[in-house]
C-alpha cells in the first residue's frame, strides 16, 4: 500500500512540476509575440513615413 501511494503522490507531483514548466513558457511566449506585434508596427510606420517624405 505504501508503494501505490507514493507512486501516486510523486505522479502528482510530476504533473504539478509539468504545468508550471507549460505555464512559464506560454507566458514567455506571449511576451515575444507582443514585442514581435510591436517591432512589425514601428517597421511598418517608419516604412510608411519614409515614403511619405
Amino acid at each position: 500500500m505504501f508503494i501505490v501511494r507514493f507512486l501516486l503522490l510523486a505522479g502528482l507531483v510530476l504533473a504539478l512540476a509539468a504545468c508550471s514548466a507549460v505555464a512559464g513558457i506560454f507566458k514567455a511566449g506571449v511576451w515575444v509575440g507582443i514585442v514581435a506585434i510591436i517591432i512589425v508596427i514601428a517597421l511598418l510606420a517608419w516604412l510608411f513615413g519614409r515614403k511619405k517624405g
